[in-house]
């Protein structure tokens, strides 16, 4: 008996589970059809997808496709505070090491150097080493750390796609600092 209803849970959660997925799928299909000007619907469904659907990966997609739309209606504050919710609670880290590049970076545009390399230093998604050693080139130049800004320009060298556009860009700050 013991066996069966561990088994029947075990079926209630994974259909639980589904039906969160679907639902959290189809809630975010309704936010990215969202007109890109129309920031309150946008705020309004990721604030509901994070809320409803945290336990999926669709919750940390909707914070960055929010915290976008926040940025470039002037609404930093909310941005910001869209990119750190995604940074800590994002089931996909890929997700979460976006947030944290796009975080340090308007950390950067605010002069917060430190906060930026704070976030930049953190654990995240090896596959990002690369970009996260630029924008870390990028800080320190602004500190006038230049030679630690060398160091971290070589390092997102041999962590960019050879062939990549973003290489040729790093390769030249890398030049421009002699």
């Amino acid at each position: 008996i013991g066996l069966l209803i561990a088994y029947a849970a075990y079926q209630g959660w994974h259909y639980y589970q589904n039906k969160q997925s679907v639902e959290a799928s189809t809630q975010y299909q309704e936010l990215l059809t969202s007109g890109e000007k129309d920031l309150k619907s946008i705020q309004a469904k990721s604030a509901m997808l994070m809320e409803s659907y945290g336990g999926t990966p669709y919750a940390g997609r909707a914070a960055l496709f929010s915290a976008k739309a926040n940025y470039e209606a002037n609404e930093v504050k909310s941005a910001k505070a869209q990119l750190d919710w995604a940074i800590k609670n994002a089931k996909e880290t890929s997700v979460s090491a976006l947030a944290s590049l796009q975080l340090a970076n308007i950390l950067a545009e605010e002069k917060d150097f430190e906060g930026a390399l704070k976030l930049l230093n953190a654990p995240h998604d090896a596959g990002f080493d690369g970009l996260f050693f630029d924008l870390q080139g990028d800080v320190l130049v602004s500190l006038g750390k230049n030679a630690e800004a060398k160091e971290a320009y070589q390092k997102a060298l041999t962590k960019l796609e050879p062939q990549g556009n973003f290489r040729v860009l790093t390769q030249q700050k890398l030049e421009s600092l002699g």
